[in-house]
């Protein structure tokens, strides 16, 4: 059962302004979410309703699985520092 997996335009931003060697990291640990949308090392984040965390080096993606339509949802995707700042 495979998820489909969208990004917000917001995250797909914050992806292209990663250094070259980071993205390609990141983006292929977010295509990799439609195989497992709840990897080892992956994380619910606590009060917050159904979104999860996902490592990857010094960067973070945040991430909502909608488990009914089988869809993640990219919903932030930053430094380590700071993704977990509101706005």
């Amino acid at each position: 059962m495979t998820y489909r997996v969208d990004i917000l335009p917001s995250a797909r931003r914050e992806l292209a302004a990663l250094p070259l060697k980071d993205r390609t990291r990141v983006d292929k640990r977010i295509l990799s979410l439609g195989e497992n949308p709840r990897p080892v090392g992956s994380k619910k984040l606590t009060g917050e309703d159904d979104l999860y965390r996902l490592r990857v080096g010094d960067y973070r993606v945040i991430y909502q699985v909608q488990d009914k339509v089988l869809l993640v949802l990219v919903v932030k995707i930053g430094n380590r520092r700071e993704v977990y700042r509101k706005r």
